[in-house]
């Protein structure tokens, strides 16, 4: 007599009677009692034949009859994988159909097969088998390694094709941490790993890699390739939960669930986790920066990836191709090969040379996107020590011209700003990523200066001394012996290929972003002439004004890459005289700045700055030259323009609507104040925010706009010492006069002509004193 490990099945009491009538009815009722894999087929066989005729459940529920009956523990498990292959084959042809239909929402009578083979209880029911080794004490079960895969395979079929089945696979966490425990077989690596993805993609509930049993010797017995596949699954699990574009994105919402979560999130803990694992991020680094056989063995290279990009979409997918490829190659006999043959399978003789280099871009693509994510954690430091150690960079250096911008392909190229959800190929996906890990690696960190070679460290030295200003001291404390080979060195490559973008390119926007983080944090001389020296400053008012760019993501990158090029610096606005040297440039120019504050305030801001910074400066016959001369710095000199400008920084925005994106408008503004103030220009500045209201006929509104967002400036910016030091790097102006001035406008005496409320009449007087409580 076979032992049961679970609830009685549906099949076992088919001859205790049931009530006739409604089947379908049945079946979903015992669905809603909730009874394991225990559904439908507690029917009569003789009733189950009758209705599968009218039903077409196409023998589901017979074989699954047979499938529990073949496959008690003292089974041998032949009978079960004959009956499984029989029901697959039926499962996958619905799956295949699937795919072809682009996962079009599927409606229950789109789809019977594996709706019926879910609602009569094959999805519990291969649960159960393939986690019957793990529930026994009674002997050693090995099943075999095609039962295996077979049952994963099926039960991935069940959940792309059939609405629920993943959800209920992941409200299983001792099944999710089982998968984990298969991936130690190589054959049935592929296929468990493929599960997981899915079922990780839909968990309500972050899984704990501290869980999964043995997990660091798991992911040191990966060969490469395993352990590149198993980054897709690491990224849902090191990744904080998208949050959408609800008010959640604001920073007063952001700011509460701060509070209510003090402990490290479930994303934190998972990454530590990682770090921990000996050797972990040392074989990401050696991943990376693999190289790949450069022979292509077709000219017709580049359009067959194309044409495979359609529809290869998922690096296991191509594991299973590449597969299937030499397993074709090892069977045929090459004597017996001819021409005709060869045209006639591309399988073998076309595609794995296609697929090598689209295979290995696949897993670099899962592999820098882990790191970068890890970059972007609490343990920043700690991973770029090892980054630097493992040589990333030079790695990454070496493999740019021959895979990460081999060649640019125009059919590719989709237009789009931060949405990394479009619908790209494989390599515009692995060109983004590599562009996202740069400006990671770079921002405000001293390890920046690994993306040059000793040459243009060394011209950054000479620079430095040229303008007879000391040499800043990450660049000092650079061990050469990391940084990168050859004639040119990482940033001067992007910089190349940057130049060469065509308008609609969709990089635009990222290389403006990597690049941007290089010159991020404390402003350096000899970094921003290093990049002038190359034409960066003409590329980018070339972009902005005469490019006919119409992207208002990649025009935000431009302005903020040109403010941190331009900030303090005399040349760079002596070029730019020099570029926009025509009022219908300067006007087009303006009109761009106009035309979106929020994305170009922190232009104005460095312009603002920076005039300030020449005006105190006026010994030196060169600045004085940038001054009288540049009609930007001239344009802002202009009281009635910065007043214009601040006007329209605090009308944008609102605590409500502050976001990481849109707050810089309340800094910018808060710069202009600053400025006033140590000029002693600040009642003067808030007695025309209060005459600009009454002549727009909304007395109050303004200055009890700005009161709220000064009160939540204090509220955000005085508990974070991150963001309080990148205030003070990017304006050189101290954070305790950031603070002081924002008490100052706070005064509650309202007969200090620097505080806010003296400018807002009593009747208008309308400060919400609760708006920053819980």
């Amino acid at each position: 007599m076979a032992t049961s490990l679970g609830p009685e099945p549906l099949w076992t009491a088919g001859k205790r009677g049931i009530r006739r009538g409604n089947v379908m009815t049945d079946i979903r009722q015992s669905q809603v009692t909730g009874r394991g894999f225990s559904r439908g087929t507690q029917l009569p066989e003789a009733l189950l034949q009758e209705r599968d005729k009218q039903a077409k459940w196409h023998g589901i529920p017979a074989l699954l009859q047979r499938l529990y009956a073949s496959s008690h523990l003292n089974s041998d498990f032949a009978q079960t994988h004959t009956v499984l292959k029989e029901l697959s084959s039926l499962l996958s042809m619905e799956a295949m159909s699937f795919v072809t239909e682009d996962r079009k929402t599927v409606q229950e009578s789109s789809f019977p097969i594996t709706y019926t083979f879910d609602l009569f209880g094959g999805v519990d029911l291969l649960v159960e088998i393939l986690m019957r080794p793990t529930l026994t004490t009674l002997k050693k079960l090995k099943m075999n390694d095609e039962l295996v895969k077979d049952c994963l395979s099926v039960l991935y079929n069940c959940c792309i094709c059939t609405e629920g089945v993943t959800k209920n696979l992941a409200a299983r966490d001792d099944f999710v941490l089982f998968l984990f425990t298969l991936m130690t077989n190589k054959k049935t690596f592929l296929q468990t790993a493929t599960l997981i993805e899915d079922i990780l993609g839909v968990k309500k509930e972050m899984i704990q890699l501290q869980g999964i049993p043995n997990l660091s010797d798991l992911v040191q017995s990966f060969d490469q390739q395993q352990l590149a596949n198993f980054c897709r699954i690491l990224s849902v699990t090191i990744s904080e939960p998208d949050v959408g574009n609800d008010d959640k994105h604001t920073l007063l919402a952001k700011n509460a669930q701060l509070k209510r979560n003090i402990s490290p999130s479930c994303a934190e803990v998972n990454q530590v986790t990682l770090l921990n694992i000996p050797g972990f991020i040392e074989r990401l680094c050696k991943l990376a920066t693999r190289k790949v056989s450069e022979a292509t063995g077709t000219s017709n290279f580049l359009q067959e990836l194309e044409d495979w990009y359609t529809w290869l979409d998922d690096a296991l997918v191509l594991d299973a191709l590449m597969l299937m490829a030499t397993d074709e190659a090892d069977h045929s006999n090459p004597e017996s090969s001819d021409e005709s043959t060869m045209g006639s399978s591309p399988l073998r003789h076309r595609l794995p040379q296609s697929m090598k280099m689209v295979h290995e871009i696949m897993y670099k693509v899962e592999v820098l996107y882990v790191l970068c994510v890890l970059l972007m954690g609490r343990h920043r430091n700690q991973v770029h020590k090892m980054l630097a150690e493992f040589r990333l960079i030079p790695g990454l250096n070496n493999l740019f011209d021959k895979l990460i911008w081999r060649k640019y392909t125009s059919s590719n190229h989709i237009v789009h700003g931060q949405n990394e959800n479009c619908d790209c190929s494989p390599e515009i996906s692995f060109k983004i990523q590599f562009l996202r890990l740069l400006q990671s690696f770079s921002d405000h960190h001293e390890n920046k200066y690994l993306l040059l070679n000793t040459q243009e460290l060394n011209e950054l030295s000479a620079i430095s001394q040229k303008a007879n200003i000391p040499e800043v001291e990450a660049l000092a404390n650079t061990d050469r012996s990391l940084v990168c080979d050859g004639k040119k060195g990482l940033l001067t490559r992007l910089l190349m290929v940057m130049q060469r973008e065509p308008p609609e390119s969709s990089f635009r926007f990222w290389e403006a972003r990597a690049v941007e983080s290089f010159l991020r944090g404390a402003t350096s001389y000899a970094d921003q002439m290093f990049l002038l020296r190359r034409g960066l400053l003409e590329h980018i008012l070339f972009c902005i004004i005469d490019s006919g760019c119409k992207s208002r993501d990649v025009l935000q990158s431009y302005f903020d890459l040109l403010g941190e090029l331009m900030k303090f610096n005399f040349d760079a606005f002596k070029r730019f005289n020099e570029y926009v040297n025509t009022e219908e440039k300067f006007q087009m120019f303006l009109t761009q700045i106009n035309s979106s504050l929020v994305d170009s305030n922190m232009l104005v801001r460095c312009i603002v700055l920076s005039l300030d910074r020449f005006e105190s400066q006026t010994e030196n016959m060169r600045v004085v030259e940038v001054l009288s001369e540049c009609s930007l710095l001239s344009y802002i000199a202009r009281v009635e323009n910065r007043l214009s400008f601040l006007f329209r920084l605090i009308s944008i925005i609102n605590v409500q609507t502050l976001t990481q994106e849109n707050v810089s408008c309340l800094n910018t503004s808060l710069v202009i104040l600053m400025l006033a103030r140590r000029r002693g220009k600040l009642p003067f500045y808030l007695n025309a925010l209060r005459e600009k209201e009454y002549a727009e006929k909304y007395p109050g509104c303004l200055l009890n706009n700005f009161h709220n967002l000064l009160r939540f400036w204090q509220h955000h910016y005085l508990n974070k010492d991150k963001d309080s030091t990148c205030l003070e790097n990017s304006s050189c102006i101290p954070f305790s006069f950031w603070k002081e001035t924002v008490s100052v406008l706070l005064g509650q005496d309202r007969t200090s002509l620097c505080a806010i409320t003296n400018y807002i009449d009593e009747p208008y007087m309308d400060l919400d004193q609760d708006l920053l409580q819980d």
